[in-house]
């Protein structure tokens, strides 16, 4: 478990987390649907959570992603952060997605809670680069990104299907050999 701040924490997905997750997602709807693939009605059910949480868990015990969420002092999801896609051998690199809820962003917890898991990919797994990826339009996450080091890489023509059509996304990068230094620029 991370410390993002006196109220916010991050830590790994793990089984029972289902219902927490169905509500958040119900939740934050309309504030996610713009940044997501299209989701089907299922998908905001406690039954569907919770078993994509037992899958999530079982691809982390593997080493091909982990997750995690994000939470508010009364124990409610307000985030997640994925990396997925872990790949090793001589790539040793790995997919950042992430989302924060309506309500709490605008606060530093989104730069925060991916330097964390910058951190994590570096330390704990070895990763030499992260990856992630924007809407065009996505000036926020964009900032995120650019608060922790990563390097805007090319443009990726319909790369993936989000809100319901195939959208072009910004690429970035992190070579996390460079050093990292928390957002506000302190090691």
């Amino acid at each position: 478990m991370f410390r993002l701040d006196p109220e916010h924490t991050l830590r790994p997905v793990r089984t029972g987390d289902g219902a927490a997750l169905a509500r958040a997602y119900a939740a934050d709807r309309a504030h996610l649907a713009p940044w997501e693939p299209a989701r089907s009605e299922e998908f905001f059910t406690e039954e569907w959570q919770e078993r994509d949480v037992h899958r999530t868990v079982a691809e982390a015990q593997t080493g091909r992603s982990i997750r995690f969420v994000v939470t508010a002092p009364d124990e409610r999801i307000v985030g997640r952060m994925n990396l997925n896609g872990i790949v090793r051998g001589p790539f040793l690199s790995g997919d950042l997605g992430y989302w924060i809820a309506a309500d709490s962003t605008r606060r530093g917890l989104a730069t925060r809670a991916v330097a964390a898991v910058l951190r994590h990919a570096r330390d704990s797994l070895g990763l030499h680069r992260v990856q992630a990826a924007t809407l065009l339009h996505n000036a926020a996450s964009q900032r995120v990104l650019a608060a922790n080091g990563f390097t805007r890489i090319g443009i990726a023509p319909r790369y993936l299907e989000i809100a319901g059509e195939w959208q072009d996304h910004v690429l970035f990068q992190r070579l996390l050999d460079e050093g990292i230094t928390e957002p506000s620029g302190r090691p």
